[in-house]
């Protein structure tokens, strides 16, 4: 058994911080919470001396380790096994797949997610809705909108309200579906459900989508389950994304809102919100406003957050008159 064996978890992390200098460490402190900064930086102050031929285990060790997911992420845990112990031996390579498996789980279907949309298209086109469903559930927003797009209109809404309504899969249901489409699951898969889908992620596809493909779902979605496409269009655009709105369509929503309930609304949206209306306002009229949030005293949360939903509504009405245009799906927007 060699000393970096016997070294604990804490140690090995704290003699590879040092190892790898102090630039590339001040990255991974970003990525740490501040509980696990102190206790790292705490466990490296109490190091006194490194020896070399420990300090390249370490490090080689977390190289091994680094491989391993690599290889993962790339083919399974079948092939990361495989090229380790052509690289390593068996026994060496076990014990590191093992102490990954242990704390790694590869979201399902991360082959689709490291392939072109239309590929993942041709490959699920034909599958039931649910099957494709599940699919894009599992997806980036960004994937899934551009092949939500892209299947047949009559298609479209019965996909979004499956994965609207989809609560939990079983990992059975998960294999079999990977098995149908002949690939295997590129994580362990735990005996607990997985979370996927729900009204959020459809949201976020949907967001992903251009213009013309959110009304033809909403509109199938309004025929199937009038309560859940209510629900979504509540979702799709919320108070803060006003920043994405180009400054004749703000000033259009200043002129079209209640001056109230724009007040009430900034009270507690984020400086750059503010910025942003201020902007498109006259000097005048962004004095009296900041008056006004100065002396309205503290408000009710949900005040503001009706106030904020009228004014989405309004924006969205806007848009769909034609009169505002909101980026959306990262194509080119059309006025007509």
């Amino acid at each position: 058994m060699t000393k970096a064996t016997k070294m604990t978890g804490k140690e090995k992390a704290a003699m590879l911080m040092i190892s790898i200098g102090p630039e590339a460490a001040a990255q991974i402190y970003k990525q740490l919470s501040e509980e696990e900064v102190e206790r790292l930086t705490l466990q490296i102050s109490q190091i006194r001396k490194v020896e070399k031929v420990i300090q390249d285990e370490v490090v080689g060790k977390f190289y091994q380790l680094l491989l391993a997911q690599d290889y993962i992420t790339q083919g399974g845990i079948g092939y990361a096994k495989m090229v380790l112990e052509r690289a390593l031996g068996q026994e060496e390579a076990m014990d590191i797949i093992h102490r990954l498996t242990s704390t790694l789980q590869v979201r399902p279907f991360d082959f689709a997610r490291r392939a072109d949309p239309a590929q993942v298209l041709s490959f699920i086109q034909d599958e039931h809705p649910q099957t494709i469903a599940l699919i894009l559930s599992y997806l980036d927003a960004t994937q899934s909108g551009q092949i939500l797009s892209e299947l047949p209109p009559e298609m479209q809404g019965d996909v979004a309200r499956r994965i609207a309504v989809m609560d939990r899969t079983s990992p059975e249901i998960i294999n079999e579906v990977e098995r149908i489409l002949e690939r295997k699951l590129s994580a362990t898969v735990h005996n607990d459900f997985t979370q996927a889908g729900g009204v959020e992620a459809v949201v976020d596809v949907l967001n992903g989508v251009d213009r013309a493909t959110e009304k033809t779902i909403l509109d199938a979605l309004e025929v199937q389950d009038p309560e859940l496409a209510e629900e979504i269009k509540k979702r799709m655009f919320v108070f803060e994304d006003i920043v994405i709105l180009d400054h004749r369509a703000i000033q259009r929503v200043i002129r079209e809102v209640q001056n109230e309930d724009l007040i009430l609304a900034l009270k507690a949206a984020s400086e750059e919100v503010k910025t942003l209306v201020f902007r498109n306002m006259s000097e005048r009229m962004v004095e009296t406003f900041q008056e006004e949030m100065e002396f309205m005293g503290p408000v009710r949360l949900k005040d503001v957050e009706e106030a904020q939903s009228r004014i989405v509504a309004t924006i969205r009405r806007l848009e769909e008159a034609g009169e505002v245009v909101v980026a959306r799906g990262g194509g080119e927007d059309v006025i007509v």
